[in-house]
């Protein structure tokens, strides 16, 4: 089978993934005394703890945890690792908030400060749009941008380039939206939908804790708005992505709490189909205080989200943050995703990455493939799949050499 398709909800999970587990961990007795109690609740499909999770964090044999990660992500997807052909388009760095960690966010009256209008937009997205079938679109707050700004982009793009899915908009954009419109979220959300509005971004999450986020992000929607509206999208049929950002001021208790608030919330609306965990990055922000995450850590995170996660299908090892080295080692700690070809991205590399972003379908599915993994390209809301093949390329023509 070289193409296939999938519900939203299972997102390309193999059904009976629970049921593939106990042949997948294997013999109880081949893992560490302190993590076989860990393993056998991952036999058995048991769902992880808290307490789980801070063992997992402080076991000191990394493999060991990234091969119990495995077990699960092999379950589910076998070797199968996904990307997509998409471009980051991101529309107007002003915004009304000044979050510590941002390097993107300019003032009105910044030198630098832009906002793409609707032609400009689609001028830009046209360079790009005969190589990719998605357009990732985020930004800042703007003062002046209302519901009406949105929904003339979004219908605009749909009628010019109707083969691109538009995912747009975090959960703190959408909270704008309401609040300058005067709309509850979701009538904000059902009229961006009926304008072309196809997914969200998981953006914004931070670390769901209101202590945390007073720190990092002052302003930004709480906890609790983060979760009520992404809520309300998966109920009007919009699904999403979710992510963390990690290594500012957090614990590890609230890292992990912060997966199980999102896993219950699954657990009622099976609207997230990816979980995107990201290191926060130094590099020309503003919080010395961060503890900076090392390459380990990062992968040891990407590790237990899938090991917790059980209610939501996609990890993504998010290599336009944390590098195309580690997103390839990442796809034996867990995750089955890396994103896609981006093309261009601002918001990250303003931060400090220096992932190279000429990335065309056949680098990437030759970085997969080093990984071990099969290259299968999805579509934006993982429903279609087709395993990618590399176009044969020709031998060059070689000359006779003349005879001496």
């Amino acid at each position: 089978m070289s193409a296939w398709e999938s519900s939203v909800q299972e997102a390309g999970s193999n059904v009976d993934w629970v049921q593939r587990l106990p042949a997948l961990v294997g013999n109880l007795n081949t893992w560490s005394s302190s993590l076989r109690p860990i393993a056998e609740k991952i036999a058995n499909g048991v769902r992880l703890s808290v307490d789980d999770g801070l063992v997992l964090y402080r076991h000191p044999n990394l493999t060991e945890v990234g091969r119990l990660a495995h077990c699960v992500r092999v379950a589910r997807f076998d070797d199968y690792a996904f990307f997509n052909s998409n471009v980051h388009v991101n529309q107007t760095n002003i915004c009304v908030l000044a979050c510590k960690f941002c390097a993107f966010r300019r003032s009105k009256r910044a030198d630098d400060a832009y906002a793409l209008e609707l032609d400009d937009y689609l001028r830009d997205l046209e360079q790009y749009a005969d190589h990719v079938d998605e357009v990732h679109s985020v930004g800042g707050l703007h003062p002046d941008w209302g519901i009406e700004h949105y929904e003339a982009l979004f219908s605009a793009t749909r009628e010019r380039f109707p083969h691109i899915a538009i995912k747009a908009l975090t959960a703190v954009e959408i909270k704008h939206l309401s609040k300058l419109s005067d709309l509850p979220y979701s009538v904000v959300l059902n009229r961006l939908k009926d304008a072309g509005l196809g997914s969200l971004p998981g953006g914004g999450a931070e670390i769901l804790d209101d202590a945390v986020r007073a720190v990092i992000c002052n302003g930004k929607e709480s906890s609790t708005e983060y979760l009520e509206i992404h809520q309300t999208a998966h109920e009007l049929g919009i699904p999403t992505n979710c992510t963390m950002l990690f290594g500012t001021i957090e614990t590890l208790e609230q890292r992990l709490m912060h997966m199980v608030k999102l896993r219950e919330l699954n657990d009622v609306t099976s609207g997230f189909q990816c979980f995107v965990p990201y290191p926060f990055l130094p590099d020309h922000t503003r919080l010395p205080e961060a503890q900076l995450a090392t390459g380990s850590e990062i992968l040891r995170t990407i590790a237990i989200s899938r090991l917790m996660l059980d209610s939501i299908p996609h990890i993504k090892a998010y290599r336009m943050n944390i590098g195309d080295e580690l997103a390839e080692l990442a796809l034996q700690y867990g995750a089955d995703d890396i994103d896609g070809t981006v093309q261009k991205e601002s918001i990250m590399h303003l931060a400090g990455s220096t992932t190279p972003l000429d990335h065309d379908r056949i680098r990437l599915s030759r970085l997969i493939k080093d990984a071990g993994c099969i290259p299968v390209q999805r579509n934006t809301t993982y429903q279609k799949f087709e395993i990618f093949v590399p176009p044969k390329i020709k031998p060059r023509r070689k000359l006779k050499m003349a005879s001496q």
